[in-house]
């Protein structure tokens, strides 16, 4: 059998514990506070954690939160997530060369898509992505994938409008 959870902490009482679970809104904290009044009040600690709906270890780790950091320790953390892949440098960077459009020589395509710009990218920067991570980049920068239709150079926009004029209606 476990040693007993030990609250330092004795600034709020189990009643103050249960007054502050009413008010909380957060239902994960609700529940951290109520497991945390039980043992104020002298229940074990496997009894008081499946009161509150987790494994004993659970609650002797928001025991040891709480008695660090008081009631502010028992909401979530949330974890920064994964690192961007391009900084912000790259991103500028990124944005004026979609802007600007690709080098028909040098790049060999008419227009940007995202499996050449991933392709550039992985050339400029050593930085190998999806076709779909360079969409979200390209969202994130409030660019769109969708291009206007290609037009042929030498097009004769007046020899257009007369085969309109004289062809037979549908």
């Amino acid at each position: 059998m476990g040693r007993a959870i030990e609250i330092t902490r004795l600034d709020v009482s189990a009643s103050g514990l249960r007054e502050l679970a009413g008010r909380t809104r957060d239902g994960a904290v609700v529940r951290r506070l109520l497991g945390l009044a039980l043992i104020l009040e002298g229940h074990p600690r496997e009894a008081a954690a499946r009161l509150s709906g987790m494994d004993r270890q659970t609650l002797r780790d928001w025991a040891h939160r709480y008695n660090a950091d008081g009631v502010a320790g028992l909401s979530s953390r949330c974890s920064p997530g994964r690192p961007a892949a391009l900084n912000q440098a790259q991103m500028t960077e990124l944005r004026s060369m979609v802007l600007e459009g690709p080098d028909l020589e040098r790049n060999k395509v008419v227009r940007w898509r995202c499996a050449d710009l991933r392709a550039e990218i992985a050339t400029r920067w050593s930085v190998t992505l999806t076709k779909a991570t360079v969409g979200k980049l390209l969202r994130r920068l409030r660019l769109t994938r969708l291009q206007p239709r290609p037009y042929h150079p030498k097009k004769d926009a007046a020899a257009q409008e007369t085969f309109k004029k004289t062809s037979p209606a549908w």
